[in-house]
């Protein structure tokens, strides 16, 4: 069973840079891909972006498109989110988690089909 580990969360002014990231440490029972997702307070989960551990594809959100990079060490079974150019808007808990399957579609972009799930690290950013 997964067991997803979040770090490098913090406060930081608008136009400043973040990087997360996650350490899957039950990388062998064979998660298919990983995906950070987004909670703000009053607000629903929301997908952030998703990378596949073999071949490395990648899928963003159109928010953060541009400004976030999803990005994984096999070798480490670590997943790393580099947030740069931040926006009191990307303010949330920010969670990761494994998906057991393959995704298609606008399923490549959801929030139920992940499987397990990091207790979550905050981010804050300041205007």
């Amino acid at each position: 069973q997964a067991q997803l580990v979040e770090s490098g969360g913090g406060l930081v002014q608008a136009g400043g840079s973040l990087r997360l990231s996650c350490l899957d440490s039950g990388r062998t029972f064979g998660s298919h891909a990983m995906g950070w997702l987004r909670q703000a307070p009053g607000n629903e989960r929301e997908f952030v972006a998703r990378i596949r551990w073999s071949g490395g594809m990648t899928y963003y959100a159109d928010s953060v498109k541009g400004r976030f990079t999803i990005s994984r060490d096999n070798a480490k079974n670590t997943v790393y989110l580099q947030m740069n150019s931040l926006k009191p808007e990307d303010t949330a808990v920010y969670y990761c988690a494994a998906d057991r399957d393959y995704c298609s579609g606008d399923g490549c972009y959801g929030v139920v089909q992940y499987d397990y799930w990091g207790q979550g690290t905050q981010v804050t950013v300041s205007s």
